[in-house]
């Protein structure tokens, strides 16, 4: 014999089991949504990282350009000066200004290629890298657009899920409800049935007085171990 309010409250149990998988879901979409907008936003960084590594080359090339301009300058003034000095000591002395310049110059220019080589690599390491990530911008902005209208749909599949667990505990007494909401609050199962006189839930042996009682099914009896609702079945 079954308990009046046995199958009122399995079915309680089975749609409170639905509304609580909504709700897990519906919790864990903010936390996928914050964690995608994350992503985007290292790709996001990883693309300024490559682009500000670039500019310093650039910059650094501007650089180079102005210091060869301007070694350029010493040297004219330099010759300029040796081709006015009537002095032998002070021509061999601008003389080896020059040359030291010149060298200056060669080394400065000898940098600069190696930075325009530096900024071409860059530049191709860039468009690859930036396309790249772009596209894994646009994926992971995809995933959040689909995420949010998951949230949606979960929000919608809750409200009719709550709909149908205030139905299911209408016409279930106060006594009853209590019992199941305090049972509910420990377990996620909280009505359960007897097996091999064991309860459902914690697989325990329950006392014969508990069992006894299920087979009644005059009331609703507890599990000794774990406190669950447990009934016999046949």
């Amino acid at each position: 014999m079954r308990h009046p309010a046995l199958d009122r409250l399995l079915i309680l149990q089975d749609r409170d089991s639905k509304r609580l998988g909504l709700e897990t879901q519906l919790k864990a979409v903010p936390r996928e949504i914050a964690a995608t907008e994350q992503k985007i936003s290292t790709d996001k960084a990883a693309i300024e990282t490559a682009r500000s590594e670039m500019k310093e080359l650039e910059g650094k090339k501007k650089q180079l350009e102005g210091d060869i301009r301007s070694a350029e300058e010493k040297l004219g003034k330099y010759k300029t000066q040796q081709m006015a000095v009537r002095k032998n000591d002070e021509f061999q002395a601008l003389g080896h200004e020059i040359e030291t310049m010149q060298a200056s110059i060669g080394g400065l220019e000898e940098s600069e290629l190696g930075v325009m080589y530096a900024i071409d690599e860059a530049k191709k390491k860039f468009a690859g890298a930036e396309k790249t990530l772009k596209e894994s911008i646009s994926g992971h902005e995809a995933r959040i657009r689909t995420l949010r209208e998951r949230e949606t749909s979960l929000s919608a599949e809750l409200k009719g899920a709550l709909e149908q667990v205030a139905a299911a505990r209408a016409p279930l007494d106060n006594p009853t409800l209590r019992l199941y909401d305090r049972v509910a609050a420990r377990h996620a199962v909280a009505v359960v049935p007897i097996r091999e006189s064991k309860c459902g839930g914690c697989h325990l042996k329950v006392s014969s007085d508990v069992e006894s009682e299920a087979r009644k099914g005059e009331k609703l009896p507890t599990c000794d171990q774990c406190g669950r609702i447990v009934y016999w079945e046949a």
